[in-house]
């Protein structure tokens, strides 16, 4: 039995509920009548809960998976099924609303309004939902909260350190409360301390219940997820979970 094999076997015998289901899923780029193949058939389930890392070198696929993974693109070929929903070939406007509701983006860019505060930028994913002013100030807040940054509510994003914009980003992320957490390379605007801040909250949210997906070029960063899917040349190389620390093994226990 391959790796992907025991692990989708793991979760299925634990009953755990599929967040993400790729068949076979391909995408080609076309430059004048050359077609460039670049995703060549990947087959991916991923579960509640888990937290996994995608890597691989420039030109492996990663950057194109995530943008499907994200809605953000199309497959040319194959299935995607997001939470029980396929959006293989869902038109825009319906991509659209699947993005807000399902899933929660942390940029490297962070991605923050400039002229809007924090709670402004962390509220913007409600405004879009049909969510009263009153109502989403209040969620916004909560998450805030949650990421420790309740006391910089009202500050601008040129008022807060880069630390501090990424843990907005990461609180708009929550805030519609998504079956997923897309994160792109969120340390890779960061310092090495401020990094480890911003991944042990990561950890914290996959601990609350929450599916996480990180994409890195980061051996470090990518160490953090609990399992490692390695890509090149659009197929995935690899697919292994990470051994638990001792202290994620007290955890269970």
């Amino acid at each position: 039995m391959t790796s992907t094999s025991f692990a989708n076997f793991q979760n299925s015998a634990s009953g755990a509920k599929g967040i993400i289901h790729l068949e076979s899923i391909t995408k080609s780029y076309y430059m004048g009548k050359q077609e460039l193949l670049v995703l060549k058939g990947i087959s991916l389930d991923i579960f509640k809960n888990e937290y996994v890392a995608l890597m691989g070198p420039s030109g492996s696929g990663k950057s194109t998976l995530m943008n499907i993974l994200g809605c953000l693109d199309s497959p040319t070929g194959g299935t995607y099924i997001l939470n029980g929903q396929d959006v293989s070939k869902m038109p825009d406007n319906d991509l659209a609303e699947v993005r807000n509701k399902e899933i929660g983006f942390v940029f490297q860019q962070f991605n923050l309004m400039p002229r809007l505060t924090a709670v402004e930028n962390v509220a913007l994913p409600l405004v879009y939902a049909g969510v009263s002013k009153k109502l989403r100030i209040e969620m916004a807040m909560n998450v805030l909260e949650k990421v420790s940054l309740t006391d910089r509510s009202h500050h601008k994003p040129n008022e807060l350190s880069g630390g501090q914009c990424q843990r907005v980003a990461i609180a708009r992320a929550l805030v519609n409360n998504p079956s997923l957490i897309l994160a792109d390379e969120p340390t890779g605007n960061l310092d090495s301390k401020t990094s480890v801040e911003i991944m042990d909250i990561f950890g914290a949210i996959q601990a609350a219940g929450n599916t996480v997906v990180l994409v890195t070029h980061e051996e470090d960063i990518a160490n953090y997820a609990h399992r490692i899917i390695r890509l090149r040349d659009g197929v995935i190389e690899s697919d292994k979970r990470r051994p638990p620390t001792p202290v994620e093994q007290l955890a269970v226990v």
